[in-house]
């Protein structure tokens, strides 16, 4: 069995996880929980630990791959906490044959609710290795970054101001943007949380932004889709029913609005299943199909 291939852990509680994660219910709660769901062979521990994320098992693409050029970055963020720090990723090539670093479309990319975890650090080097700059800025930045724990991440998330929040992220965007060794096409993509805020950001920015790749985010107020000028490509699990519920609605405002757009439901899968370092949640045939999807979207839309 591959390390990241699904387990035998019930969905229901893969669904407790996801409401442990959104801070929905305690770490208490959640391990109390858990207990109900020990089936044969699966003790309450083992579910548990199955069920938390293992990120050196998800990484792809290692820190110190020479195919890349990363570093941390701070810009300011007026409007925002004040200033925000991110990850900026290019790949080696771009900025090694001559004196002039290449010039390259550029993608933000949004972590979920629990700050800049090394998963998110690892989509942005993936898409360095596609040929493009990626920035993931760390909304935590203000009360000393992602915290190396996922609980005390979504902790320190939720006691932050979300409309400072959201405003860091458009400071991210717009200064990625303005970079002399970007293009001044962008895209953004994020999960969960990161999804949502790829939508609003496609609402804020309009033609400054190229295209969104929202998985499993929230969709916007359909009054709001008229300002929309990216193109969007939605990413949701099958048995993700809340936002597969929300779906139909998007999908119509966004066309009344006359918005480029594509919608995909991927069987079987839960929410999450884009991350590999949850391998409870993780789906391998759909993260392959949504991440072919992704790239192929933003070389037509942000690249050409």
């Amino acid at each position: 069995m591959s390390s990241k291939e699904r387990r035998t852990v019930p969905t229901e509680a893969i669904e407790l996880y996801n409401q442990y994660i959104h801070g929905e219910i305690s770490r208490r709660a959640f391990l109390s929980r858990a207990k109900q769901f020990a089936v044969a062979g699966l003790t309450a521990s083992t579910i548990v630990e199955a069920l938390m994320p293992d990120y050196a098992m998800g990484q792809q693409i290692a820190r110190d791959d020479e195919r890349i050029t990363a570093s941390y970055v701070t810009l300011p963020s007026p409007q925002g906490h004040g200033f925000i720090k991110g990850y900026l990723v290019r790949p080696f090539s771009a900025d090694s044959r001559s004196e002039t670093p290449a010039k390259l479309p550029g993608i933000i990319v949004v972590h979920e609710n629990r700050g800049l975890n090394p998963h998110t650090e690892d989509v942005a080097r993936r898409l360095a290795m596609a040929n493009f700059m990626a920035f993931a800025p760390d909304v935590l930045t203000s009360v000393g970054g992602y915290p190396g724990d996922d609980f005390q991440g979504g902790q320190l998330f939720n006691g932050l101001d979300a409309g400072k929040r959201f405003e860091d992220i458009v400071a991210s965007a717009l200064w990625l943007k303005g970079r002399e060794d970007c293009t001044g096409k962008i895209g953004v993509t994020g999960f969960c949380y990161g999804g949502g805020v790829s939508n609003q950001l496609a609402v804020r920015l309009g033609a400054d932004l190229a295209a969104a790749v929202p998985f499993y985010g929230g969709a916007v107020p359909d009054a709001d889709a008229a300002k929309i000028k990216a193109a969007i490509l939605v990413q949701h699990g099958a048995l993700d029913t809340r936002l597969v519920e929300a779906w139909p609605a998007f999908d119509a405002a966004l066309s009344a609005a006359g918005v480029t757009h594509e919608g995909h439901l991927y069987p079987g899968a839960v929410h999450g299943f884009f991350n590999d370092a949850t391998p409870e949640r993780y789906n391998d045939a759909a993260a392959t199909e949504a991440w072919t999807r992704m790239v192929g979207w933003f070389n037509t839309h942000v690249r050409g």
